[in-house]
Protein backbone atom coordinates (compact mmCIF):
# COMPACT_ATOMS: atom_id res chain seq x y z
CA UNK A 1 0.00 0.00 0.00
CA UNK A 2 1.27 3.28 -0.88
CA UNK A 3 2.20 5.72 2.27
CA UNK A 4 2.22 9.20 3.49
CA UNK A 5 3.86 10.10 5.68
CA UNK A 6 3.84 12.65 7.52
CA UNK A 7 6.14 14.44 10.17
CA UNK A 8 4.25 16.18 12.92
CA UNK A 9 7.21 17.92 14.46
CA UNK A 10 7.85 19.84 11.53
CA UNK A 11 4.11 20.83 11.15
CA UNK A 12 4.05 22.21 15.18
CA UNK A 13 6.97 23.73 14.38
CA UNK A 14 5.58 25.76 11.17
CA UNK A 15 2.33 26.53 13.20
CA UNK A 16 5.09 28.28 16.01
CA UNK A 17 7.06 30.48 13.64
CA UNK A 18 3.82 31.23 12.47
CA UNK A 19 1.81 32.48 15.29
CA UNK A 20 4.70 34.36 16.84
CA UNK A 21 4.81 35.85 12.94
CA UNK A 22 1.35 36.98 13.49
CA UNK A 23 2.03 38.02 16.93
CA UNK A 24 4.69 40.53 16.04
CA UNK A 25 2.43 41.99 13.32
CA UNK A 26 -0.30 42.28 15.93
CA UNK A 27 -3.09 40.40 13.92
CA UNK A 28 -5.16 37.37 14.51
CA UNK A 29 -5.02 34.31 12.40
CA UNK A 30 -7.18 30.73 12.32
CA UNK A 31 -5.33 27.51 11.45
CA UNK A 32 -7.38 26.03 8.36
CA UNK A 33 -7.25 22.29 8.99
CA UNK A 34 -9.64 21.02 5.91
CA UNK A 35 -6.10 19.50 4.04
CA UNK A 36 -6.17 16.79 7.41
CA UNK A 37 -9.59 15.38 6.02
CA UNK A 38 -10.68 13.65 9.09
CA UNK A 39 -7.27 12.00 10.73
CA UNK A 40 -8.54 13.16 14.26
CA UNK A 41 -4.79 11.81 15.42
CA UNK A 42 -2.94 14.92 13.99
CA UNK A 43 -5.24 17.16 14.88
CA UNK A 44 -5.78 15.86 18.47
CA UNK A 45 -1.79 16.47 18.84
CA UNK A 46 -1.53 19.91 16.88
CA UNK A 47 -4.41 21.39 18.88
CA UNK A 48 -2.90 20.00 22.14
CA UNK A 49 0.39 21.36 21.60
CA UNK A 50 1.42 24.78 23.24
CA UNK A 51 2.80 26.33 19.78
CA UNK A 52 -1.45 27.27 19.55
CA UNK A 53 -1.96 29.26 22.71
CA UNK A 54 -2.38 32.59 20.21
CA UNK A 55 -4.22 32.14 17.58
CA UNK A 56 -7.91 32.82 17.51
CA UNK A 57 -9.65 29.94 15.88
CA UNK A 58 -9.38 26.75 14.06
CA UNK A 59 -11.39 26.61 10.58
CA UNK A 60 -12.70 24.38 8.21
CA UNK A 61 -14.66 23.96 4.81
CA UNK A 62 -16.56 20.93 6.63
CA UNK A 63 -18.84 21.00 9.74
CA UNK A 64 -17.90 17.88 10.23
CA UNK A 65 -14.09 18.61 10.90
CA UNK A 66 -15.49 21.84 12.93
CA UNK A 67 -17.33 18.76 15.16
CA UNK A 68 -13.73 16.93 15.40
CA UNK A 69 -11.92 19.79 17.10
CA UNK A 70 -15.17 20.72 19.46
CA UNK A 71 -14.97 17.12 21.06
CA UNK A 72 -10.66 17.44 21.29
CA UNK A 73 -11.44 20.77 23.02
CA UNK A 74 -14.94 22.48 23.31
CA UNK A 75 -13.13 25.62 24.24
CA UNK A 76 -11.52 26.31 21.21
CA UNK A 77 -13.39 29.03 18.53
CA UNK A 78 -14.47 27.36 15.89
CA UNK A 79 -14.82 29.28 11.88
CA UNK A 80 -16.71 27.72 8.91
CA UNK A 81 -14.92 29.05 5.63
CA UNK A 82 -17.18 28.73 3.14
CA UNK A 83 -20.63 29.74 2.72
CA UNK A 84 -22.94 26.67 4.52
CA UNK A 85 -25.52 24.77 2.59
CA UNK A 86 -29.19 25.71 4.11
CA UNK A 87 -29.73 21.84 4.87
CA UNK A 88 -26.25 21.65 7.20
CA UNK A 89 -27.31 25.04 9.18
CA UNK A 90 -28.44 23.45 12.22
CA UNK A 91 -24.79 21.24 12.71
CA UNK A 92 -22.92 24.78 10.91
CA UNK A 93 -24.21 26.73 14.25
CA UNK A 94 -23.75 23.69 16.20
CA UNK A 95 -20.02 23.29 15.79
CA UNK A 96 -19.08 26.41 14.09
CA UNK A 97 -18.83 29.40 16.20
CA UNK A 98 -18.17 31.80 13.28
CA UNK A 99 -18.94 31.36 9.52
CA UNK A 100 -18.48 33.32 6.35
CA UNK A 101 -21.47 34.27 5.07
CA UNK A 102 -22.58 35.96 1.25
CA UNK A 103 -26.45 34.88 1.00
CA UNK A 104 -29.04 36.56 3.23
CA UNK A 105 -31.59 33.90 3.10
CA UNK A 106 -28.73 31.53 3.95
CA UNK A 107 -28.14 33.70 7.27
CA UNK A 108 -31.95 34.25 8.09
CA UNK A 109 -31.63 29.99 8.36
CA UNK A 110 -28.42 29.85 10.63
CA UNK A 111 -30.74 32.68 12.70
CA UNK A 112 -33.71 30.58 12.62
CA UNK A 113 -31.23 27.33 13.81
CA UNK A 114 -29.37 29.62 15.89
CA UNK A 115 -32.61 30.35 17.71
CA UNK A 116 -33.83 27.16 17.99
CA UNK A 117 -30.73 26.15 19.93
CA UNK A 118 -30.67 29.11 21.96
CA UNK A 119 -27.59 29.89 21.01
CA UNK A 120 -26.01 33.91 19.21
CA UNK A 121 -24.05 32.82 15.87
CA UNK A 122 -21.49 35.03 14.19
CA UNK A 123 -20.75 35.87 10.99
CA UNK A 124 -18.71 37.47 9.34
CA UNK A 125 -19.35 39.10 5.64
CA UNK A 126 -18.04 37.90 2.35
CA UNK A 127 -17.35 40.85 -0.27
CA UNK A 128 -16.87 40.21 -3.87
CA UNK A 129 -13.73 41.71 -4.87
CA UNK A 130 -12.91 40.38 -8.41
CA UNK A 131 -11.98 36.55 -7.61
CA UNK A 132 -15.62 36.02 -8.74
CA UNK A 133 -16.18 33.40 -5.97
CA UNK A 134 -18.16 33.83 -2.76
CA UNK A 135 -19.14 37.25 -2.12
CA UNK A 136 -21.56 40.38 -2.34
CA UNK A 137 -21.37 42.75 -4.50
CA UNK A 138 -20.19 46.05 -2.69
CA UNK A 139 -22.86 48.07 -3.73
CA UNK A 140 -25.82 46.69 -1.88
CA UNK A 141 -23.07 46.47 1.31
CA UNK A 142 -24.71 48.59 3.29
CA UNK A 143 -28.45 47.24 2.70
CA UNK A 144 -27.52 43.80 3.47
CA UNK A 145 -25.32 44.64 6.59
CA UNK A 146 -29.10 46.56 8.08
CA UNK A 147 -31.15 43.72 7.23
CA UNK A 148 -28.70 41.00 8.83
CA UNK A 149 -28.56 43.37 12.17
CA UNK A 150 -31.60 42.84 12.68
CA UNK A 151 -31.82 39.18 12.99
CA UNK A 152 -32.14 37.93 16.90
CA UNK A 153 -29.80 35.30 16.84
CA UNK A 154 -26.90 36.14 14.65
CA UNK A 155 -24.29 38.74 15.47
CA UNK A 156 -21.97 40.52 13.09
CA UNK A 157 -18.07 40.38 13.63
CA UNK A 158 -16.93 41.01 10.61
CA UNK A 159 -15.94 42.26 7.04
CA UNK A 160 -14.08 39.18 4.44
CA UNK A 161 -13.23 38.66 1.15
CA UNK A 162 -11.48 35.39 -0.75
CA UNK A 163 -8.41 36.12 -3.33
CA UNK A 164 -6.71 33.91 -4.55
CA UNK A 165 -8.22 30.55 -4.41
CA UNK A 166 -9.90 30.43 -8.03
CA UNK A 167 -8.00 32.98 -10.34
CA UNK A 168 -5.00 33.44 -8.13
CA UNK A 169 -5.69 36.86 -8.11
CA UNK A 170 -3.19 39.31 -6.32
CA UNK A 171 -4.18 40.58 -2.88
CA UNK A 172 -3.15 43.89 -3.73
CA UNK A 173 -2.83 47.00 -0.99
CA UNK A 174 -5.83 48.89 -3.19
CA UNK A 175 -7.95 45.71 -2.79
CA UNK A 176 -7.40 45.44 0.47
CA UNK A 177 -7.70 48.76 1.64
CA UNK A 178 -11.46 48.67 0.05
CA UNK A 179 -12.10 46.42 2.59
CA UNK A 180 -10.93 48.45 5.76
CA UNK A 181 -13.15 51.00 3.95
CA UNK A 182 -16.06 49.33 4.13
CA UNK A 183 -15.28 47.86 7.42
CA UNK A 184 -15.23 52.36 8.48
CA UNK A 185 -18.47 52.99 6.55
CA UNK A 186 -20.67 50.62 8.56
CA UNK A 187 -19.04 51.11 12.11
CA UNK A 188 -19.86 54.78 11.51
CA UNK A 189 -23.10 54.33 10.05
CA UNK A 190 -24.71 51.82 12.42
CA UNK A 191 -22.91 52.51 15.23
CA UNK A 192 -21.84 48.74 15.62
CA UNK A 193 -18.28 47.00 15.61
CA UNK A 194 -16.91 45.50 13.47
CA UNK A 195 -13.98 43.52 14.69
CA UNK A 196 -12.81 40.93 12.47
CA UNK A 197 -11.40 41.97 9.09
CA UNK A 198 -10.39 39.02 7.69
CA UNK A 199 -9.10 39.85 4.24
CA UNK A 200 -6.36 37.50 3.98
CA UNK A 201 -4.43 33.68 3.57
CA UNK A 202 -1.32 31.74 3.14
CA UNK A 203 -1.06 33.87 -0.40
CA UNK A 204 -0.78 37.36 1.44
CA UNK A 205 1.89 36.03 4.56
CA UNK A 206 4.65 37.94 1.89
CA UNK A 207 3.04 41.47 1.80
CA UNK A 208 2.20 40.95 5.58
CA UNK A 209 6.19 40.42 5.89
CA UNK A 210 6.95 43.26 3.73
CA UNK A 211 4.42 45.27 5.92
CA UNK A 212 2.20 46.32 2.08
CA UNK A 213 -0.61 45.50 3.31
CA UNK A 214 -3.49 47.94 5.35
CA UNK A 215 -3.03 47.71 8.92
CA UNK A 216 -6.68 47.70 9.42
CA UNK A 217 -6.07 43.92 7.82
CA UNK A 218 -5.97 41.91 11.04
CA UNK A 219 -7.35 38.21 10.56
CA UNK A 220 -5.60 35.60 8.52
CA UNK A 221 -6.91 32.01 7.20
CA UNK A 222 -3.72 30.12 7.27
CA UNK A 223 -3.59 26.01 5.66
CA UNK A 224 -0.56 25.71 3.29
CA UNK A 225 1.78 27.80 4.93
CA UNK A 226 0.80 26.05 8.11
CA UNK A 227 1.52 22.46 6.76
CA UNK A 228 3.25 22.99 3.56
CA UNK A 229 5.88 25.99 4.37
CA UNK A 230 4.86 27.37 0.74
CA UNK A 231 2.71 30.58 -0.33
CA UNK A 232 0.33 30.24 -3.16
CA UNK A 233 1.22 33.40 -4.69
CA UNK A 234 4.93 32.33 -5.75
CA UNK A 235 4.55 28.71 -4.80
CA UNK A 236 7.79 29.07 -3.32
CA UNK A 237 9.14 28.18 0.41
CA UNK A 238 8.51 30.93 2.98
CA UNK A 239 11.47 32.10 4.96
CA UNK A 240 12.29 29.66 8.53
CA UNK A 241 8.85 27.25 7.39
CA UNK A 242 9.11 23.75 6.76
CA UNK A 243 8.59 22.16 3.61
CA UNK A 244 8.84 18.68 3.81
CA UNK A 245 6.18 18.10 6.47
CA UNK A 246 4.62 15.51 4.11
CA UNK A 247 6.25 12.91 2.15
CA UNK A 248 4.41 10.46 -0.59
CA UNK A 249 5.83 6.90 -1.41
CA UNK A 250 4.83 4.37 -3.84
CA UNK A 251 5.66 1.05 -4.51
CA UNK A 252 6.62 -0.81 -7.62
CA UNK A 253 4.23 -3.62 -8.25
CA UNK A 254 5.43 -4.55 -11.98
CA UNK A 255 8.68 -3.47 -14.27
CA UNK A 256 9.36 -4.04 -17.43
CA UNK A 257 10.93 -2.67 -20.43
CA UNK A 258 8.15 -1.90 -22.44
CA UNK A 259 7.39 0.32 -26.07
CA UNK A 260 7.30 4.17 -25.79
CA UNK A 261 4.01 4.74 -27.82
CA UNK A 262 0.92 2.48 -27.58
CA UNK A 263 0.15 -0.26 -29.72
CA UNK A 264 -2.89 -0.08 -31.48
CA UNK A 265 -6.48 2.03 -32.22
CA UNK A 266 -6.97 5.28 -29.83
CA UNK A 267 -10.22 5.65 -28.55
CA UNK A 268 -12.20 8.02 -26.14
CA UNK A 269 -12.50 5.18 -23.93
CA UNK A 270 -9.82 5.87 -21.75
CA UNK A 271 -10.62 7.08 -17.97
CA UNK A 272 -6.91 7.87 -17.32
CA UNK A 273 -4.44 10.65 -18.20
CA UNK A 274 -1.38 10.65 -20.39
CA UNK A 275 1.97 12.63 -20.23
CA UNK A 276 2.71 14.93 -22.84
CA UNK A 277 7.03 13.45 -22.36
CA UNK A 278 8.27 11.59 -25.15
CA UNK A 279 10.69 9.14 -24.47
CA UNK A 280 13.56 9.21 -27.15
CA UNK A 281 14.22 5.57 -27.55
CA UNK A 282 11.78 2.99 -28.59
CA UNK A 283 11.29 1.10 -25.43
CA UNK A 284 11.76 1.97 -21.99
CA UNK A 285 11.33 0.38 -18.42
CA UNK A 286 7.96 1.02 -17.11
CA UNK A 287 7.04 0.87 -13.58
CA UNK A 288 3.49 0.36 -11.90
CA UNK A 289 2.84 2.57 -9.13
CA UNK A 290 0.23 1.54 -6.47
CA UNK A 291 -1.81 4.45 -6.93
CA UNK A 292 -4.36 5.96 -9.53
CA UNK A 293 -6.32 8.83 -9.54
CA UNK A 294 -8.98 8.02 -7.51
CA UNK A 295 -5.89 8.38 -4.79
CA UNK A 296 -3.81 11.24 -5.75
CA UNK A 297 -3.69 13.55 -9.20
CA UNK A 298 -0.07 12.79 -10.35
CA UNK A 299 0.84 16.17 -11.93
CA UNK A 300 0.31 16.92 -7.98
CA UNK A 301 3.68 14.81 -7.32
CA UNK A 302 7.13 15.14 -7.60
CA UNK A 303 9.39 12.36 -7.64
CA UNK A 304 12.83 13.03 -6.05
CA UNK A 305 14.54 11.08 -8.59
CA UNK A 306 14.35 13.64 -11.35
CA UNK A 307 14.75 10.46 -13.99
CA UNK A 308 11.62 9.06 -13.00
CA UNK A 309 9.12 10.87 -15.51
CA UNK A 310 5.12 10.66 -14.95
CA UNK A 311 4.00 8.46 -17.71
CA UNK A 312 0.19 8.11 -17.72
CA UNK A 313 -2.23 6.77 -15.18
CA UNK A 314 -5.71 5.11 -14.87
CA UNK A 315 -8.27 4.65 -11.89
CA UNK A 316 -5.92 2.42 -9.60
CA UNK A 317 -2.59 2.72 -11.03
CA UNK A 318 0.08 5.32 -12.54
CA UNK A 319 3.11 4.33 -14.54
CA UNK A 320 6.41 5.83 -14.45
CA UNK A 321 8.94 5.88 -17.00
CA UNK A 322 12.75 5.25 -15.47
CA UNK A 323 14.16 5.36 -18.82
CA UNK A 324 17.14 2.72 -19.03
CA UNK A 325 16.83 2.23 -15.36
CA UNK A 326 19.99 3.82 -14.81
CA UNK A 327 19.23 3.41 -10.97
CA UNK A 328 18.50 -0.29 -10.99
CA UNK A 329 14.64 -0.32 -9.54
CA UNK A 330 13.55 -3.38 -9.41
CA UNK A 331 9.73 -4.87 -8.01
CA UNK A 332 8.89 -3.76 -4.77
CA UNK A 333 10.94 -0.52 -4.78
CA UNK A 334 9.96 2.55 -3.37
CA UNK A 335 9.36 5.43 -5.37
CA UNK A 336 9.50 8.83 -3.20
CA UNK A 337 7.03 12.23 -3.95
CA UNK A 338 7.15 15.39 -2.89
CA UNK A 339 3.93 16.59 -2.70
CA UNK A 340 1.94 19.51 -2.86
CA UNK A 341 -1.19 21.17 -1.50
CA UNK A 342 -3.65 19.00 -3.40
CA UNK A 343 -1.97 16.10 -3.59
CA UNK A 344 -1.79 16.07 0.43
CA UNK A 345 -5.64 16.79 0.74
CA UNK A 346 -6.33 14.31 -1.58
CA UNK A 347 -4.09 11.40 -0.18
CA UNK A 348 -5.38 12.42 3.48
CA UNK A 349 -8.68 11.58 2.39
CA UNK A 350 -7.93 8.33 0.77
CA UNK A 351 -9.00 5.53 2.55
CA UNK A 352 -6.64 3.26 0.81
CA UNK A 353 -3.38 5.72 1.85
CA UNK A 354 -1.85 4.27 4.31
CA UNK A 355 -1.01 7.37 7.13
CA UNK A 356 2.29 7.02 8.92
CA UNK A 357 2.52 10.07 11.79
CA UNK A 358 6.68 10.83 12.48
CA UNK A 359 6.65 11.88 15.61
Amino acid sequence: MAVLKINLPKIQKNIATLDEIFSRNNVGWSLVVKILGNNTEILKAILSDDSLNNFHSVAGSHWQELRMVKEINPEITTMFIKPPAIRNAGNVVRYADISLNTSKYTIEVLNEAARKQKRTHKVIIMIEMGELREGIHREGLVEFYDSIFQLSNIEVVGLGTNLGCMHGLRPTYDKLIQLVLYQQLLESKFNRSLPIISGASSITIPFLLKKTIPRGINHFRIGEAAFLGTTPLTNRPLKHLNTDCFEFEAHIVELSLKDTTPDGEITEAAIGHTSDFKPTQEKSYKALLDFGILDVDAHNLFPIDESVRFFGNSSDLTVYDLGDNAHGYKEGDVITFKVNYMAVAKLMTSRYIEKSIIR
